[in-house]
Parts: structure tokens; sequence; C-alpha cells
């Protein structure tokens, strides 16, 4: 079967060109090496790391890390209460997605009410608070400043109290770098939490919350020279059309919707609450038999996992890619 495959670089809506393939031979092992002494290296497969998109009960603990490297990092967070502290970034700008639930987001430039679905950006040296109830949430750490490229549907507010049931007590804030990382605290103190809140009328700035647009293909949301993070929908019946990025590992998060992604690296089945890496230059396509969504975050640099896998991709084989076909046409 012929497929096309698209070549594409960050910050390029369109491909640098665009090749007409044989799928078998694409994803098929290579043929043996002619010259003498030359083997090829032994690929692993695609790594699935799962998270319950649900509020699941349990203790609050830090966030979980899952890809991370020495400027990016990427978190999958569940709350239910405070935080309990104010936290202030030095060299990053801290963007959230909501999965579920409903989550107070307290800052020095207003309050931001968020429902799943929604995202928001921190900027670098604001202070942040959360107070959640039985919700879930992402978290992306970006070296600062990050551009946000798409229209705002509201922002931040002042409000006080922030949430109903607030009372004053003791809190801290803490000063860390390193993308917040446990251990890389560099101050910690107590602060007025009310002074704190109350600084948004002295403030001209405030956060804005995005949300793409479910019908369009891609929507891209935040972006520097050489990451972005875009929303991306899929629907069933379409022709295969294979992706390789020459600049880029993808991360990508299931929201809504299962799919099969065909990679180079294996075939593996997602449904929501899955991450997956898909690694520099490796072509990969997705087959969907129902309407779906997921996040996609661009890296220039490689984005090692670093949570613990909860299955893998497995080996390319004919027969699984010709029920595809049936599926997809019938």
């Amino acid at each position: 079967m012929e497929v096309v495959e698209d070549v594409l670089v960050i910050g390029s809506e369109l491909p640098l060109r665009s090749i007409t393939r044989d799928e078998h031979r694409l994803l098929a092992p290579p043929y043996p090496p002619k010259a003498p002494g030359r083997s090829w290296r032994e690929y692993p497969p695609l790594s699935v790391v799962h998270y319950p998109p649900e509020y699941v009960h349990q203790p609050f603990a830090p966030p979980r890390g899952v890809y991370e490297n020495d400027e990016i990092r990427v978190e999958w967070q569940t709350m239910k209460g405070r935080q309990p502290f104010y936290h202030r970034n030095c060299d990053v700008d801290e963007i959230s997605y909501q999965i579920a639930g409903e989550r107070t987001l307290m800052t020095e430039l207003g309050v931001i009410e968020h429902r799943p679905g929604e995202f928001s950006r921190i900027p670098r040296g604001v202070a942040h608070d959360n107070y959640g109830r039985e919700e879930s949430h992402l978290l992306f750490y970006l070296p600062a400043p990050v551009a946000e490229l798409a229209p705002a549907q509201r922002v931040s507010v002042p409000v006080f109290p922030p949430f109903p049931g607030w009372q004053p007590g003791e809190v801290n804030e803490a000063i860390t770098q390193c993308m917040g990382t446990p251990g890389h605290d560099i101050a910690v103190f107590g602060v007025d939490e009310e002074q704190l809140l109350q600084q948004v009328h002295l403030e001209d700035r405030r956060m804005t919350v995005v949300r793409a647009d479910p019908d369009r293909a891609t929507t891209w949301l935040y972006g520097t020279e050489r990451i972005r993070i875009g929303f991306v929908s899929t629907t069933p019946g379409a022709a295969r059309r294979y992706r390789r990025r020459l600049d880029a590992d993808e991360i990508q998060y299931q929201v809504s919707g299962r799919r099969t992604l065909i990679s180079q690296r294996g075939l593996v089945d997602l449904e929501p609450g899955d991450f997956v890496r898909v690694p520099l230059g490796v072509a990969h396509a997705g087959v969907t038999t129902e309407p779906g969504h997921y996040l996609s975050l661009l890296s220039h640099r490689e984005l090692p996992q670093v949570a613990e896998t909860t299955r893998e991709s497995q080996a390319y084989a004919p027969e699984r890619l010709q029920s595809f076909d049936v599926e997809v046409h019938q």
C-alpha cells in the first residue's frame, strides 16, 4: 500500500517535502547490510506511561515527573485541597492543562477558576498556589519567555477571598530553580497570604486562559523558538499520512478517544491518560475509529522519560496493518 510521509520541522506549518512510500517497507525491518562489518542498531520500542485521567483519592504528594531534560519538565498532578505553599519559579514559565475536576489557581496576577480542557501560563517569577477539588492536571515547565499562540478566552481576575471557606493561616513561599524539581529550593519563608494576593491591584498584567478549537486539526497554543505545545483533533476514516520530524522529539498525551499509533518503533493502542514519546526522526501515523484529541509537545532536544513504563509498543506485523484498512474503510 502506498502512503505519504510528510517531513516536518518546528515552526513551519508546511512540510519540507512529502514523499510517497511503500508502507510495508517503511515499517518492516531493513534489508541486511551489504557492507562487510556493517550492522544496524537495535531500536527500542515506544514506551507508554499511564496515569488515570479521573481523580483517584490519595494523600497530597509532589507532582509526578513524566519527561525531563535540563530545560523542560512534564508533570502529572492530582489534588484535593491546597498545595499547600506558594511557589515562584526562577527560570521557567509554568503552563498547566486541566484534565478533570476543578482547580483554583491563586497568584499575584489574579485568580483563575480552571475547568477541564483549559490551559494557562504562569509567567516566570510569579508566586502561585492551587486549591483543587478532586481534580487532575498536567504541568509543562518551559524556558522563559514562552509566547502564547492562541487567543485568550478570559483572563485572571482579582478575587478575595480566593475561594469559599478560605481562612488566613501560616503559609510559606518557596523560591525554586531547575523547574521546581524537589530539592532545588533556594529560599523558603513565611508570607502574609492576604498581602500577597492583594498585589494584583498593583499589577497591570493578567494571566490568560486559552482553550483549543476542537474542530481544528491542530491548534498551536504555546511556543518558543524550538518548543511547541499544541492540541490535535483526530477523526475516523481519513487516509493514513505519516509524519517524520527532523528536529524534535514529540510527546503525546491522549485526552479523549482511542487510537493506534503506528511507527517505525512499533504499534501501540492509546487511551485517555496515556503518554508516549516519538523520538526525533521516527516516522509515525495514527488510526482511529472514533473522534478523539491529544496534546502534542515538540522539543528540539531529546526529552527522556523519567516515569515508570506502563506498557510498550508491539513489533510491526503486516496482518495488523491490514486489519486497520478494513476498519477505516468500513
